[in-house]
């Protein structure tokens, strides 16, 4: 059995994930950053002051038993979210009748015993919780379009002790995913950047949604959410001041650094870099335990297209600001060679539309990673990778030996 670690966002790796899980003798694991804060995720933030859940969910929604007999009432929890404009009373009533021994919830029947025991309790701490919240901090949930699966995650949080890590291996027992899911981290951070023309984004969110041509200066992980208008009156000096002083490095959770460890294979994935990617890089002991580990093939997936956060990046861009993010945490300048043994580029151009990454090789003539260029782009989805491609040239990577050290 060999142990691959994936570096990825929620979406992240939608085609990798499901084809390293259909091939044989591969344990799993995704490392996921959890500081989304756009929508019904950020609700459940504000209220619950926890680390966003839905790319978390995400990931483990790719990787539900395929021969559960339960699946569909699986994916449609996972799928399910409130309407816009939804009643909190009658929501929270429904909720109600459930944990206290209905069959459904949402109009969902949970048909598994066990699961449905389980989702009971966290409903149930959900409520309760959240009626104590509400009461001690004067705030007001919103259901409209809020995903269901995040408030079992309130819920569990609350009834694991407000561990996300704990949190995220309940529901991993609970629907007997066919990998494992990590938060990078256990703690509670909120994740705000400065563009280079000193345009600040104050949310994940607007990372992800802004698009703009200037880069993104820096990227910094913050105890609480800064309020814009008073931000605003700074300049550009003080609002660096600020930000290079509030900065924390958070430290990779135990699981993810045990992982890391007995890896054999390390992908880092395709995906939104400020938003997905780099956060999770900027952990304190990532890199080291990356660099630590000697036998380990540690694979780079180059983006296929561009994205709102890097619209203008060239291939070297992308492993450049990877290299760059795993060393901040330590202020440690680690040799590309301990961190990358291979860098998977696209040649393929199959949709007209698709801004597609360029491949600037004569700047890799810096860069000591092996380069593997092919059209990892998958014909079915044009813009997007095939799994099962870039899965195979992995595994032959890893077969064709020759990386440790």
């Amino acid at each position: 059995m060999l142990n691959v670690v994936v570096i990825n966002g929620g979406r992240g790796a939608a085609s990798l994930i499901p084809a390293l899980l259909d091939r044989q003798g591969l344990s799993v694991t995704s490392v996921v950053n959890a500081y989304d804060d756009g929508k019904s995720t950020g609700e459940i933030r504000r209220v619950f002051d926890m680390l966003g859940p839905s790319d978390l969910r995400k990931v483990q929604e790719l990787m539900l038993p395929v021969d559960d007999p339960h699946r569909d009432a699986s994916q449609a929890l996972f799928a399910y979210r409130y309407p816009v404009g939804q009643d909190a009373a009658a929501c929270l009533a429904d909720m109600r009748r459930f944990a206290t021994g209905g069959d459904t919830i949402a109009g969902i029947e949970i048909e598994s015993g066990a699961v449905r025991s389980a989702l009971q309790r966290f409903v149930g701490e959900f409520v309760d919780g959240l009626e104590v919240i509400q009461k001690a901090r004067g705030l007001t949930f919103e259901f409209g379009d809020c995903a269901l699966m995040n408030c079992l995650y309130a819920g569990a949080f609350l009834a694991c002790g407000r561990d996300m890590e704990v949190t995220t291996r309940a529901f991993d027992r609970l629907f007997r995913l066919r990998g494992t899911v990590l938060p990078n981290s256990v703690e509670n951070k909120w994740l705000t950047a400065l563009r280079a023309n000193g345009e600040m984004l104050y949310s994940e969110a607007e990372i992800v949604e802004l698009r703009s041509n200037v880069r993104i200066d820096g990227l910094y992980l913050l105890d609480g959410t800064l309020d814009r208008t008073a931000f605003e009156r700074l300049s550009l000096d003080e609002k660096k001041h600020f930000l290079d002083r509030h900065h924390t490095a958070v430290m990779a959770s135990p699981g993810v650094v045990l992982a890391l460890q007995q890896a054999d294979i390390i992908i880092y994935s395709a995906g939104t870099q400020h938003s997905s990617l780099y956060p999770t890089y900027m952990s304190r002991g990532v890199a080291e335990t990356i660099a630590a580990n000697r036998t380990a093939l540690k694979v780079f997936v180059t983006n296929i297209g561009a994205d709102y956060e890097t619209p203008s990046y060239l291939s070297s861009d992308y492993i450049l600001g990877a290299h760059r993010h795993l060393c901040r945490p330590d202020s440690r300048d680690y040799p590309m060679r301990d961190l990358f043994s291979a860098v998977l580029i696209n040649k393929s151009r199959l949709k007209a539309d698709e801004s597609y990454v360029e491949d600037d090789v004569d700047r890799f003539a810096d860069i000591p990673v092996r380069r593997i260029v092919d059209a990892f782009e998958s014909e079915a989805s044009p813009g997007k990778h095939d799994g099962s491609r870039v899965t195979g040239t992995i595994l032959a990577l890893y077969d064709e030996g020759g990386f440790s050290r």
